[in-house]
């Protein structure tokens, strides 16, 4: 079993939270260790938006639940009213992630009616807001997520399988349910990268000469993405119509696979560009005119097309989707080179990727 980051640092952030929480003398300082498990987050920005939403989440619930518990007392109907309460306030507010601890707030808070119950109740709350700062110091200060590098990786590993998938795709050497088994694993990955490029975008920079390179990264992974997505799609598109595609001329289908495999190369060789691994004055015809069959392949769709329209076979259609996902990548292609070609040649200086050897993928 492999341990990720945040599963890591959720179990420092829970120990660092019970070890103040007993230094500092509370009585029940195993609220700030649950406190801490709510408030650890993927990324320092969004834990920093998770400290001020659940300050403002526990003061609403902190507060009710005093109040209710002064004017009303805390037989059980009481406690799940002001629980009702204090999850329609904090929706009215957008800040639906604090809720549960929030609700844990209300219920730490309201067991009570001791003679010092307002006393209490302030323990109570900030035993809670002490696990929430833990859980932001761990984030802060250890194993800080670097998703530019995990970013890269899973875009890397990610084109790798759908390439691979296409090529044993396009030789019919796979079964169809373990192909399909395969892609459903590919979107989620896809998801997962998504994912990454929101953490990645949401990391902050401190200087303007950082945040120029930060967007010009961004537009780089951005599209590196969608060209990505491009490929996952005519891998579906075979996958889906591979029964049509048999049924095909030998030309008609020969041009397929050679112009999808050359595109497949190109994609490689962009990814090696990206990092470096090839230069951009490199003038191999994969770089200067990729995969020029386009319009040969379009000629002998229109072909096909004419020839069934004659013999009222209209089996032709079903292949325009793959015709047109093959135009669509290429064209992604291109624009991907042309980004890192701009990027490996303006501000050369400052334009420099933080990737680093391969991390455990959340």
């Amino acid at each position: 079993m492999k341990l990720g980051a945040r599963i890591l640092k959720t179990g420092i952030a829970i120990t660092l939270a019970l070890v103040l929480a007993k230094y500092l003398g509370s009585p029940s300082p195993i609220f700030a260790g649950i406190a801490a498990i709510f408030a650890i987050q993927p990324s320092i920005y969004r834990s920093y938006l998770t400290v001020l939403e659940q300050v403002q989440g526990n003061v609403i619930g902190a507060l009710l639940a005093v109040v209710f518990v002064l004017i009303f007392g805390n037989n059980p109907f009481i406690i799940g009213l002001t629980a009702v309460i204090v999850i329609g306030i904090n929706l009215k507010l957008k800040i639906n992630n604090t809720i549960g601890l929030a609700l844990v707030t209300v219920l730490s808070i309201m067991e009570s009616t001791s003679d010092h119950f307002v006393l209490f109740a302030l323990i109570r709350f900030s035993t809670i807001l002490l696990g929430v700062l833990s859980a932001f110091a761990v984030n802060l200060i250890f194993l800080p997520p670097k998703y530019e590098t995990k970013l890269y990786y899973k875009i890397v590993y990610t084109t790798e399988e759908i390439i691979k998938w296409i090529r044993i795709s396009m030789r019919q050497a796979t079964e169809y349910t373990l192909l399909k088994a395969d892609i459903s694993k590919i979107k989620d990955q896809i998801k997962r990268m998504d994912q990454f490029f929101d953490f990645y975008k949401e990391e902050r920079t401190h200087s303007k000469k950082n945040r120029y390179v930060k967007s010009r990264k961004l537009v780089l992974f951005r599209q590196m993405i969608v060209t990505t997505n491009a490929s996952y799609k005519i891998l579906k598109l075979l996958h889906r119509l591979e029964n049509d595609i048999l049924h095909l001329p030998k030309n008609m289908q020969d041009l397929i696979t050679s112009e999808i495999e050359c595109l497949l190369g190109y994609h490689e060789h962009l990814m090696l560009k990206f990092i470096g691994k090839i230069k951009v004055q490199q003038t191999e015809p994969i770089a200067d005119e990729a995969c020029t069959g386009r319009r040969a392949l379009i000629h002998a769709f229109m072909q096909q097309r004419l020839q069934e329209e004659d013999s009222d076979n209209k089996a032709v259609y079903h292949l325009f989707p793959v015709v047109a996902a093959i135009l669509e990548y290429s064209d992604h292609l291109d624009h991907l080179e042309t980004l890192i070609d701009s990027f490996h040649s303006y501000h050369k200086d400052i334009n420099e990727f933080q990737i680093e050897d391969e991390p455990e993928l959340e």
